[in-house]
């Protein structure tokens, strides 16, 4: 039997074992949809992407994002780890220092991305195949604070309120006071599905942020949950950022230029991850921007599917 091969990825982090886990499935022609659910409920992590030939033949693949419990349009660590795995794949034999332009075909659309791959972990980075649009809906501070764990002075910081923001995938942005309150933030999902309504059949799912980091460099601390997706919390969340960028555009009121930002995420899990966010702003709107990351290989295999 010849198999599948596959390679798990550690991606948002140069370390592995830390970061978001990836598994990319190659080969994947002849996998239905119910096969590729339970591939990736298999493998249990945040998500499984699996590989295609592309459509347009110019294009490098096209891909299916699976997590343990529904597939996605889109996503950022797959897009990521999925871009240097196949980087890495393509110049197996050759000088390691190099730059490559890589186009994906997700469900969202295209997705353009640029891969470095230095002498250590890979650094890709990809544009916002969507640029974030605000979501119509309007949260109390109350019900938010009870759906996790807080209290209701806890949520919002400066002039930062809770919103609704999509890049493709749907998110309630919670901003919280403080480190502190982020850690200690409980996610109750029936909760939570009782306050938030189904967005394209989709409940969207919390994203906790706040301005105080851990590190330094970094200008954001946030969290993830999302038991819908079939996992409790996400180490990285790349489809995550890509929609607070419409946030962080509308409550910082980014002047005209280019502005780089550092979140880091899965501190709370022990697995630290750091996305970086860059974003292009022009007369108080966003006119383009990206979402870049390194990523490690910890793994790789066979599947007998």
């Amino acid at each position: 039997m010849n198999g599948r091969n596959y390679y798990i990825y550690d991606v948002f982090s140069a370390e592995a074992l830390t970061g978001n886990p990836l598994a990319i499935v190659l080969d994947s022609e002849g996998l239905d949809d119910a096969a590729m659910q339970r591939i990736a409920g298999e493998f249990n992590l945040s998500e499984t992407v699996f590989v295609f030939p592309p459509d347009e033949k110019n294009h490098a693949a096209r891909l299916r994002i699976f997590t343990p419990g529904c597939e996605l349009p889109f996503a950022g660590h797959p897009t990521v780890g999925t871009a240097i795995a196949l980087a890495e794949r393509a110049g197996e034999g050759q000088e390691r220092a190099q730059t490559s332009i890589l186009m994906l075909e997700e469900t969202v659309g295209p997705v353009r991305c640029a891969v470095s791959l230095g002498a250590q972990a890979a650094y890709a980075e990809f544009d916002l195949p969507k640029l974030p649009e605000p979501v119509a809906g309007s949260f109390e501070p109350e019900a938010v604070a009870a759906a996790l764990g807080l209290g209701h002075h806890e949520i919002g910081f400066e002039n930062h309120v809770v919103g609704v923001w999509s890049a493709g995938v749907p998110y309630v942005c919670v901003p919280v006071a403080n480190l502190d309150v982020a850690a200690r933030a409980r996610f109750d999902p029936a909760l939570w599905s009782s306050l938030v309504p189904e967005l394209n059949g989709r409940v969207a799912n919390p994203y906790v942020y706040c301005r105080e980091t851990v590190n330094h460099d970094h200008a954001f601390h946030a969290r993830m949950f999302g038991n819908d997706l079939g996992i409790s919390e996400d180490p990285a969340t790349g489809s995550a950022a890509a929609a607070f960028a419409g946030a962080i555009m509308r409550h910082d009121a980014l002047v005209d230029g280019a502005h780089g930002f550092l979140i880091e995420q899965g501190l709370e899990m022990g697995r630290p991850s750091s996305i970086r966010l860059e974003i292009e702003a022009f007369a108080g709107r966003i006119e383009a921007a990206r979402i870049g990351g390194q990523a490690v290989r910890v793994a790789e295999g066979r599947l007998f599917i």
